[in-house]
């Protein structure tokens, strides 16, 4: 029984090892998203912005749309201004949400979303919509969306919340009040989990307008890893379902790419680094953040 025993052990021993030399499958490649991110830096917006984004709403599910107001400080008042401005540029089916953190864990939440082809956050506080929204089940059913097709939209505050890192707006130097950016400081830009439509950078608002280079310059100075993309307003970024950006609209988008920087950081948190890539595209340049080449527009 003992040999019986020990020549077991010898033969499980070496199938381990054979099965521990052979070579492993490849993981699966993840799969891109069907859907859009129709993402506007704020301000005014056109018709002919409004009207692709509503296409795009339409191509999906019974192309309804669906907004949330929870951003702005006067959501019900913003909800029918809303309303009128889609259906003014051919929306058939739209309602708007002013939702509670309560409203939105209740099981079955999610209803409010069948259907949808097209989603959008309104300006105001991006906080206001993450302390409503965030690990939810409309939360949960708004990533499954955008993977099966559908478009997601937003300006300003509506902007900030698709990226999984989420600049709230408020500088920590200045006791979390909002900024004034007039450095470029580690552990400065106040950050939160956003909804994490947007994984690969760190979108910002606003941003030629209000001169928040400094902000984002930060940002991806100490977290080299995410691009910055800073939106300028009645301008948005189309992101396409081959994972690439297109800047629609009126104005630039700027994108700062540390990745393969020198970052520094000195004692009193300063921050710097060499070899940075700096783009400033214009409406029709379209940005591959995978390889971050640009392409030239159609011609």
């Amino acid at each position: 029984m003992k040999k019986n025993a020990a020549a077991f052990l010898s033969l499980a021993l070496a199938v381990l090892a054979a099965g521990s030399c052979a070579p492993k499958a490849a993981a699966p490649a993840a799969t891109l998203p069907k859907g859009h991110l129709f993402i506007i830096g704020g301000g005014d917006r056109d018709a002919p912005l409004m009207k692709r984004y509503i296409q795009l709403a339409e191509s999906h599910g019974t192309g309804r749309i669906v907004i949330f107001t929870m951003a702005s400080g006067s959501p019900d008042e913003v909800g029918p201004e809303l309303l009128a401005e889609f259906k003014a540029n051919g929306a058939r089916d739209v309602v708007f949400y002013n939702l509670t953190r309560e409203q939105a864990l209740r099981p079955g939440s999610d209803g409010i979303l069948d259907g949808a082809g097209g989603v959008w956050f309104s300006g105001g506080d991006q906080a206001l919509l993450t302390a409503a929204l965030l690990a939810t089940p409309v939360h949960k059913r708004l990533l499954a969306l955008y993977r099966e097709g559908a478009v997601i939209g937003g300006t300003s505050a509506g902007a900030a919340v698709q990226s999984e890192f989420m600049i709230t707006g408020n500088e920590k130097r200045t006791g979390g009040l909002e900024g004034t950016w007039d450095v470029i400081l580690a552990d400065d830009v106040e950050h939160t989990p956003g909804f994490g439509f947007v994984t690969k950078a760190v979108i910002d608002q606003h941003f030629v307008t209000r001169r928040r280079h400094n902000r984002l310059l930060a940002v991806v100075l100490q977290h080299p890893e995410l691009v910055g993309v800073g939106i300028e307003e009645s301008t948005a970024v189309l992101v396409r379902p081959d994972g690439k950006y297109e800047v629609l609209g009126e104005g630039p988008v700027i994108i700062y790419d540390a990745r393969r920087a020198a970052t520094r950081q000195l004692p009193d948190g300063r921050l710097g680094g060499r070899g940075l890539t700096t783009h400033v595209l214009l409406p029709g340049d379209v940005y591959d953040v995978e390889t971050g080449r640009v392409e030239e527009p159609a011609r």
